[in-house]
C-alpha cells in the first residue's frame, strides 16, 4: 500500500474524522479554511482515491458522495505490513520498531497480542 501523498491525506484526515460521507464541495469548503484550492483539483484527487479503492462512490443527485473503504487504522496496519514486508528479517525490524515506540505503546501492543492469543478481541 502506497503512503498517501499531502492533499490525499487532508482529504483522507477529513472523512475519518467526520466518520460519513461527503461531496467534494463540503471537502473543498473545509479545505480552503486552510489554503486556497479549487473545486476541480479535489475532485480529481477524491475521483484518484476512488480509483485506487481507498474511496467509495455513491451518487447523490447531481453529485456523488465519498466515503472511505477501510478506517484509519486498517490503512495504518496495512502500511505498517508493507514496510515490515520489505525487510528481510522481520523478527529483526520488529525488535528495532518496538525499541523505538513509547512505553505506553508497546504496553497497547502487548494487550493487543494478548487478546489475539487469547482469542479474546478487545
Amino acid at each position: 500500500m502506497r503512503r498517501l501523498g499531502d492533499l490525499e491525506a487532508q482529504i483522507m484526515d477529513r472523512l475519518w474524522s467526520w466518520g460519513r460521507p461527503a461531496t467534494v464541495r463540503e471537502l473543498v469548503e473545509d479545505l480552503n479554511r486552510e489554503r486556497p484550492l479549487a473545486y476541480t483539483t479535489v475532485m480529481t484527487v477524491a475521483d484518484t482515491l476512488h480509483g485506487k479503492g481507498v474511496l467509495r462512490r455513491e451518487k447523490q443527485r447531481r453529485a456523488w458522495l465519498y466515503e472511505p473503504t477501510r478506517s484509519r487504522e486498517s490503512y495504518t496496519a496495512a502500511l505498517m505490513q508493507d514496510a515490515l514486508g520489505s525487510s528481510t528479517d522481520r523478527s529483526s525490524a520488529l525488535a528495532h520498531f518496538v525499541e523505538q515506540i513509547a512505553p505506553e505503546e508497546q504496553e497497547a501492543l502487548r494487550q493487543a497480542l494478548r487478546a489475539l492469543t487469547s482469542g479474546d478481541p478487545e
